[in-house]
């Protein structure tokens, strides 16, 4: 950990100096001055989803804590969607929050755009490649894990068919999916990657209707970009005795009983070092890409379950990822 906040902190300095609960609903939306200055650090977050949904948006609520903890700010969260993130951005900057976070790629655009109406406000997403002086991003190299996952899904499959359920149709979900069917195809040619979105992050019916009918229709492994409605794909594998892999925070404990891995995501070290660079007024806006070989991102097995696991199956994983160490193999992903 210690080397990921070193390296996070040397490499976000050189490129800055050169995509719970619920709290604060967003009020006035009018471009004024902040209120006046405290002498306190403000941190504000603004996910798609609740902040208890097990994966993307309790991931980012882990790195607010971590600022709340170790950097004594004053911090506050909400559910921002659509038209809402905008309204819910300048009601912060209003209310003199230092920074604010957007986790996902719908908050890059909006970001930039409301960032020049404030600028002694940070605006930083989780994806995305728009940037402006005081407006930047993190990107997660997730694509990496979700290959080792796509590895992982076709040599446990015995039909030959796997699944990825998605929410809403975005660049950053679509690039994971990218990831998850070149391993599939790297690690078994020939095999069925079936793909669905929803529509909706938090639409648990939806999903789970989605997983079982790829269940009928063969997949035995599936993998998701549901966020909260993530459980319906659970449930599903295991009504339909069908493995699961989880995304973005270690689902492996899922009272399903059927994930068998998780690609994820550590948010908390990376959150926690830009809220320093924001405090210290060293931030200047860019994206950041951290990677497995940054300690940000990783395949984790449940060990619950390894056991019933083909041996060559497990090998195959942890071969690829050395080999995504090394640079041998090269995750792809899109740029957005």
């Amino acid at each position: 950990m210690k080397s990921f906040l070193l390296s996070l902190s040397i490499g976000a300095l050189a490129l800055f100096g050169c995509s719970g609960g619920e709290s604060n609903t967003a009020a006035n939306s009018s471009v004024a001055s902040p209120e006046a200055a405290t002498t306190s650090f403000k941190v504000a977050l603004l996910t798609p989803g609740p902040v208890n949904d097990s994966g993307w948006s309790a991931l980012a609520y882990e790195g607010l804590e971590a600022i709340k903890t170790d950097l004594g700010a004053e911090t506050s969260n909400q559910v921002a969607q659509g038209n809402d993130i905008k309204e819910s951005m300048r009601s912060y900057a209003q209310k003199g929050y230092n920074l604010v976070f957007g986790h996902g790629f719908e908050y890059n655009e909006p970001g930039v755009q409301v960032a020049k109406d404030f600028p002694d406000t940070i605006f930083v997403s989780s994806s995305g490649s728009a940037t402006a002086k005081n407006a930047g991003a993190i990107r997660f190299y997730l694509e990496q894990s979700f290959y080792l996952a796509g590895v992982l899904a076709a040599n446990v499959s015995k039909s030959g068919t796997v699944g990825m359920v998605g929410g809403p149709d975005v660049p950053s979900i679509r690039s994971t999916f990218k990831a998850f069917r070149a391993g599939a195809e790297a690690a078994k040619p020939g095999v069925k990657v079936l793909e669905v979105f929803t529509g909706k992050n938090d639409d648990v019916a939806a999903a789970r209707q989605v997983a079982d009918t790829m269940i009928k229709s063969g997949a035995d492994v599936l993998i998701h970009q549901a966020n909260a409605a993530a459980q319906g794909v659970f449930t599903a594998c295991k009504d339909g005795k069908a493995w699961a892999l989880g995304a973005n925070l270690n689902q492996n404990d899922n009272e399903s009983g059927v994930v068998i891995g998780s690609a994820t995501i550590s948010a908390k070290a990376a959150f926690l070092e830009v809220a320093k660079l924001v405090k210290e007024k060293k931030f200047d806006g860019t994206v950041v890409q951290l990677g497995m070989e940054k300690g940000a991102i990783d395949f984790v097995f449940n060990d619950k379950l390894k056991s019933q696991l083909p041996e060559a199956a497990i090998k195959a994983v942890e071969s690829a990822k050395a080999d995504i160490l090394s640079g041998k193999i090269v995750a792809p992903k899109d740029k957005f």
